[in-house]
């Protein structure tokens, strides 16, 4: 990766000092800052790239650059000089005072490559919590999850094909590849502005990682079909399960926050996914008005996140293991309450993007062993280690009865 320029540099201290200190969402600070000061596609790039970098091992470059990991918003550039430092670049002169001793700063490289956890961005309670529920499989998941997130874009069918936006993109001079595994995906290879794009303006994709786009197909959904996705979000499945039904029969977007929903219409109106309503979750009455009445259901439901810690990393400097008592009692909740909609023969799935067992297959089966007239189909974890993508978990469940 190139050197940061002196702006680049000031940037990224501004982007850290704010996520940190605000814990604000990187998305939302990046926009704010780019607005204020014109930057080319590959200045932006470069810039999140070295926050991202940094928020992933976060632990590293304080003890690279000997500063608290509380204290870590108030030495921004320091965390900066140890980022360049460790790519065997030159420190960005911002502040003299926040020059790093380039001896002391190799002593502490050897002694942070000694230490997996260090070396890897991982916190303690998330190497306990995770050693614990995964085992012998949690040291490659946990060096997955280190590693920078790759691009992926999902093809919009209700307006294009994969080979036609590949052609596109080549045209644009976006370097892509079709993604073997999953139909419908897209690995971007180079720092493109995808956003600047006819094909963006045109509704032809949208950004969304391999792994999650497994999900969706599992549902088996129909034109022409009730579907609700009741834990929708700002909409990246719905938009897929949109595409599925070929825009046809009645597509249900729910969630507890209107902002979400909202930006969901602006999204859909692009994809020209036009048989998507949004309803606002306002009390326990807004499902059960709808009963036994979805012929599938997708549950995306809230979770740790401890699959997608590439992508947002700041869960793991912020969470706390006894969060996820929290949320599993969430989840039992939601599939309790929410799995009422669905008719006898409909189809359920059951969604996270984390990959422990409390989270996945273990709520599964509590569920099941209170709701016998469930049957469970089949179920998969998407593994970071494994795929590359971020990691997921799915559950295909069958109403059999009331």
């Amino acid at each position: 990766m190139s050197v940061l320029s002196v702006l680049q540099s000031e940037m990224v201290v501004a982007v850290l000092e704010r996520v940190l200190s605000e814990r604000t969402a990187t998305d939302r600070v990046y926009a704010q800052v780019f607005a204020k000061t014109p930057l080319t596609t590959e200045q932006k790039a470069n810039v999140t790239l070295a926050v991202g970098d940094i928020l992933r091992r976060l632990n590293l470059y304080c003890f690279l650059a000997d500063v608290e990991l509380t204290q870590a918003a108030h030495h921004a550039t320091q965390l900066l000089c140890a980022w360049h430092l460790l790519d065997n670049n030159p420190q960005p002169i911002l502040h003299k005072d926040a020059i790093l001793d380039e001896a002391n700063f190799a002593r502490r490289v050897a002694d942070a490559k000694a230490s997996p956890l260090l070396w890897q961005g991982c916190p303690t309670w998330l190497d306990a919590l995770c050693d614990e529920a995964l085992g012998a499989q949690w040291p490659n998941e946990r060096a997955a999850l280190s590693q920078r997130a790759e691009r992926f874009i999902r093809v919009n069918t209700l307006k294009t094909n994969r080979d036609e936006l590949l052609t596109h993109l080549s045209q644009q001079g976006i370097k892509a590849e079709a993604v073997s595994e999953v139909e419908s995906a897209i690995r971007i290879k180079n720092n493109a502005a995808l956003f600047n794009t006819d094909a963006f303006r045109l509704g032809w994709f949208e950004q969304q990682d391999a792994g999650s786009q497994s999900i969706a197909p599992m549902l088996d959904v129909e034109p022409g079909m009730t579907v609700f996705d009741t834990c929708a979000g700002t909409g990246g499945k719905t938009l897929q399960l949109a595409a599925l039904m070929k825009g046809k029969g009645r597509l249900v977007a729910m969630d507890v926050e209107q902002w979400k929903l909202d930006k969901l219409q602006l999204r859909a109106k692009r994809a020209g996914a036009f048989n998507i309503e949004t309803r606002l979750i306002e009390s326990s009455k807004t499902i059960k008005r709808r009963k036994l009445s979805a012929d599938r259901l997708l549950l995306d439901v809230p979770c740790s996140g401890i699959g997608v810690l590439k992508r947002k990393p700041m869960a793991k400097w912020h969470d706390t293991a006894e969060r996820l008592t929290h949320l599993t009692a969430l989840q039992q909740d939601i599939l309790q309450r929410y799995s009422q909609l669905l008719k006898v023969s409909g189809i359920m799935i059951y969604a996270t993007c984390s990959i422990l067992p409390q989270e996945n297959a273990q709520q599964v089966a509590r569920f099941i062993a209170n709701n016998p007239q469930f049957l469970l189909l089949e179920e998969q974890t998407i593994s970071p280690s494994e795929s590359g993508f971020d990691g997921f978990y799915w559950a295909k469940l069958v109403r059999t009865d009331i």
